[in-house]
């Protein structure tokens, strides 16, 4: 079981401490636990209901009102809510919601209303990534569990692979040719899925060979595949061990290609770009490099 401090309660759900605690005591609408030394704690079922009395309130709702519906009402009250979203943040925490609620008809929903209104790649970066950065938080916190990360990595994968699967793409030889993949280590399986719809999206050859991948399958895959480009993720491999003897690795086994690396260790080891090596920062760098970067070969 997870419990939960009140800086906790006011770190996932965005409410101050001080309000969370006048909501208590003043309305009742969450009533904490107590350890055997009178310390107070809550548990999942406290989160959630303070997330939809939060939401509710955010839409204008009263807390005064609030305080008089039952948990159920205030449950119906917020998928009332949940069809069409103008600010960011009701989004977010309606996809919260839906999250640990398992409620996969309404997270469904609300990306769809995004994809439909601003794109798949709006939605991605403006939308899910965001999600995802409140999910690592919650994490750290101990307050969601691994079944709820599946429960949104799954979701969200498969419209990646919806969109993917709905670009029309011609074969050209002209294209420059992207090869993408992740280590052993890296499970950014999502990221490595986006940017091989962001790239086939603008038109490029792409070649994703998946996750897990050595380098010695990169040399075979290059020999055959002769990429422009290869691209991968490193945050969690090569931690302790230097980055760039892997780097010299592969570059040495594909003399006309530039490497593309992004992810925590390139951030830590503070290396510099080359003349066939290129590091990000960030997702939102490799977006700009990639529409920087000229539809076919010259």
């Amino acid at each position: 079981m997870v419990i939960y401090s009140i800086n906790d309660l006011e770190k996932l759900s965005g409410v101050k401490a001080h309000t969370i605690r006048i909501w208590e005591k003043r309305y009742g609408v969450i009533i904490p636990k107590r350890t055997k030394t009178n310390i107070r704690f809550y548990q999942d079922s406290d989160l959630q209901l303070l997330l939809n009395v939060a939401f509710l309130n955010k839409r204008g709702l009263k807390i005064s009102k609030i305080a008089c519906l039952s948990k159920a009402e205030i449950k119906a009250r917020v998928a009332e809510h949940t069809e069409v979203h103008e600010k960011f943040e009701d989004q977010l925490d309606a996809l919260t919601l839906a999250m640990f609620e398992f409620d996969e008809y309404n997270f469904n929903k609300i990306l769809d209303h995004n994809i439909k209104q601003k794109g798949f790649g709006t939605t991605m970066m403006e939308v899910i990534y965001p999600l995802l950065d409140k999910i690592s938080v919650m994490w750290i916190a101990g307050s969601i569990k691994n079944v709820h990360e599946s429960f949104i990595t799954q979701i969200v994968k498969r419209k990646i692979l919806i969109a993917i699967e709905s670009l029309k793409i011609e074969k050209s030889i002209k294209k420059k040719k992207y090869l993408i993949y992740l280590p052993k280590k890296e499970n950014h399986e999502l990221s490595l899925f986006f940017l091989e719809f962001v790239l086939k999206e603008h038109g490029f050859n792409v070649l994703n060979i998946g996750m897990g991948i050595i380098s010695e399958d990169i040399i075979e895959a290059s020999q055959v595949f002769k990429p422009d480009y290869i691209f991968t993720i490193i945050n969690e491999s090569y931690e302790g061990k230097a980055l760039q003897d892997y780097i010299d690795k592969v570059l040495d086994a594909n003399k006309n290609t530039h490497l593309l690396i992004t992810g925590y260790q390139v951030s830590q080891q503070r290396n510099q770009n080359t003349e066939r090596c290129t590091y990000f920062n960030s997702l939102f760098e490799v977006m700009d490099f990639i529409k920087e970067k000229p539809y076919v070969n010259h």
